[in-house]
This record gives structure tokens, C-alpha cells and sequence, in this order.
């Protein structure tokens, strides 16, 4: 009997999905045989491939769906799927709400995994979400509060939570906060919250933040061990889920509380940070206020020690001041 477990990352390429990956292959005497896709380029970074040794990458187009035949051909019916792709820029998504819906909504990757559950059985699906299905009206939101998002990103990924929940016998959705940490292996073209924060505290200069906006920002390797920590239960069990999970972590903080945590531990002059109103700011997108989430669910239910904000800072700059 074959015990290894296939992983497919979708999105591999991605912030997370890298973190991933390695997390993955980082195990001693990995059980798994790992996969994931991309689409920004028509090769996967080399330095990622070289990271990943043994996976195998695809090019995969989720509004199309081409490109899940030749994992089907190549890789087989995947036990754990983690869908880490999206359009999550919320402006991005307010430009264009229809490709938005239709890459966010993960329709063409669902219904090729319903290929494997009519023949083969259950794959878990484990679905990547975010804080901005809440509206923003209250602090520390739970999961069984009703989701009113203000912009199309968190429309989006709502939507993609009930076409999961309607359309997958074995799921864990996963609403995630800011996630923060080191860079990946192949560095990601967009800005990194606690990067950015350090990079332009370094100047000495006064840099606005936003005093009445709050999230739970949670670390990214937080979020790998979570997931694995799912598949591990899955595979040990072999008990199908229906798990929604708030995932962010322990602490509720504004934009200047971050970038105050990040000049305390460099140093910085906390007089660089001017405290402002997000009202004060044309984003070109509406912003929930206050998304922060109550986390007790996850902590209950995975037995989880999330690392504090601070902490997690400390551990960012640390790493990149070796890199």
C-alpha cells in the first residue's frame, strides 16, 4: 500500500504558496509528493525549483482550466489541495469585478476535483480565504457572524466560500488576516507589509498610517503549520471536513501600531510615524474598519499557539538582515 500523500499547491509561486511548498519539503522523511501551479509566468522561478527539488510545476489557467488535464496525466488524483490563488489586491478586484469572481470563485478547480470524487474518492480542499468577509462594524469577529463585505475582493471570496461549502464534501476554509514574515525563496513582486513599514522608517522621514483601521496580522509560518497541521489530520483520520476557520493572530492592531512594534525593534524614531485617519485617504476602494478576529476556534481546534505581533516582527527583520 502506497503511503505517500500528493499535495497540490495551487498558486505556488505565490507569497504563501512558497512558504508552503517549503514546509512541506522541509519535513524529515517527507510523506509527500508535492505539485503546484502557476500562471504569471510560463516557467516557475528557479529558484523555487531548486528550493522544491522533487515537485513538479504546471501551468495552470483557473478562468480556463487548462493546464488541470496534464496534472491529472502527470501527478493523479491529489489527496490535499491547498488553493492559495487569487486576485487579492482589492483595488485590482474593484477594477475588474468580473475576472475577480472568476478567478477568487474557484469553479474550474472544484469541478475537476469532482472528476476524482465521483471515481476515487475525497480530495481535502483547502481553501485560502480572508478577514475582508466581515464588514468592519465591531471588533473580534467569529465565524458564524454574517459576512457584509464593502469591496469585491471580500464579495469574492465569499462567493468562493459558498460554492465550496455547496460543492465540496471535504473542505477547510481558512479566512486569513495579513499575512506577514520573511520573503519567499523567489522574491514576490509585491510589497511586504513589515518590509515596507522598516523600509520607509528607515529614511527618517514622516510616513503616514492610518490610527482607526485594525486587523489580527498573523505569521506566515503560523499559517504554513496550520495547514499542515490540517493535512495531518486528514490523512491520520481519513474522517471528511467541513471546517471555516478564522486565522489571523493573537493581537488586534492598527496600521501605526504595526509600524510602531517595527520601529521599537530597529531602533527607529517613533516621531517618523504620523497618525492619520483611513477617511483621510482615496484608496480608489472601500476598506473595512476594524476586521480583527476571534481566533479561539482555531486554537481550540488545532491545539495552535499563534506567535504574537511583536514577536513575529522580531522574526521577520532577523531573517532578512541574514539574507
Amino acid at each position: 500500500m502506497n503511503m505517500r500523500k500528493k499535495v497540490l499547491v495551487v498558486g505556488g509561486t505565490g507569497y504563501l504558496g512558497q512558504h508552503l511548498l517549503q514546509g512541506f519539503a522541509g519535513i524529515n522523511d517527507s510523506p509527500y509528493d508535492l505539485a503546484f501551479t502557476h500562471r504569471s509566468n510560463s516557467t516557475p522561478p528557479r529558484l523555487l525549483l531548486d528550493a522544491v527539488p522533487n515537485s513538479l510545476a504546471f501551468h495552470v489557467d483557473l478562468l480556463t482550466g487548462d493546464g488541470f488535464e496534464a496534472i491529472s496525466n502527470q501527478f493523479g488524483r491529489p489527496d490535499i489541495v491547498v488553493n492559495c490563488a487569487a486576485i487579492s489586491v482589492p483595488r485590482s478586484c474593484e477594477k475588474d469585478a468580473v475576472t475577480a469572481m472568476s478567478v477568487n470563485v474557484p469553479s474550474s478547480l472544484v469541478n475537476w476535483l469532482s472528476i476524482f470524487q465521483e471515481k476515487d474518492g475525497n480530495t481535502l480542499l483547502i481553501h485560502l480565504s480572508t478577514d475582508q468577509v466581515y464588514e468592519g462594524a465591531k471588533s473580534f469577529y467569529k465565524e458564524d457572524d454574517e459576512t457584509v463585505p464593502v469591496n469585491v475582493y471580500g464579495k469574492s471570496k465569499v462567493a468562493s466560500e459558498r460554492f465550496i461549502s455547496e460543492k465540496c464534501p471535504n473542505f477547510a476554509i481558512l479566512r486569513s488576516s495579513i499575512i506577514f514574515g520573511p520573503q519567499t525563496i523567489s522574491p514576490v513582486p509585491k510589497s511586504l507589509p513589515i518590509q515596507w513599514i522598516d523600509s520607509v522608517l528607515a529614511k527618517g522621514e514622516r510616513v503616514e498610517f492610518f490610527h482607526d483601521e485594525f486587523r489580527c496580522p498573523v505569521y506566515v509560518k503560523d499559517v504554513v503549520a496550520i495547514i499542515l497541521s490540517l493535512t495531518n489530520r486528514w490523512i491520520s483520520e481519513n474522517k471528511q471536513m467541513q471546517l471555516l476557520l478564522n486565522v489571523g493572530g493573537p493581537d488586534r492592531v492598527s496600521r501605526v501600531q504595526m509600524a510602531e512594534v517595527v520601529a521599537d525593534v530597529r531602533g527607529y524614531d517613533r516621531a517618523c510615524i504620523k497618525s492619520v485617519s483611513a477617511a483621510s485617504v482615496d484608496r480608489g476602494v472601500l476598506s473595512p474598519a476594524d476586521i480583527s478576529m476571534d481566533i479561539s476556534r482555531l486554537v481550540q481546534t488545532l491545539n495552535f499557539v499563534p506567535t504574537a505581533f511583536r514577536d513575529g516582527v522580531k522574526l521577520t527583520l532577523e531573517i532578512a538582515e541574514k539574507t
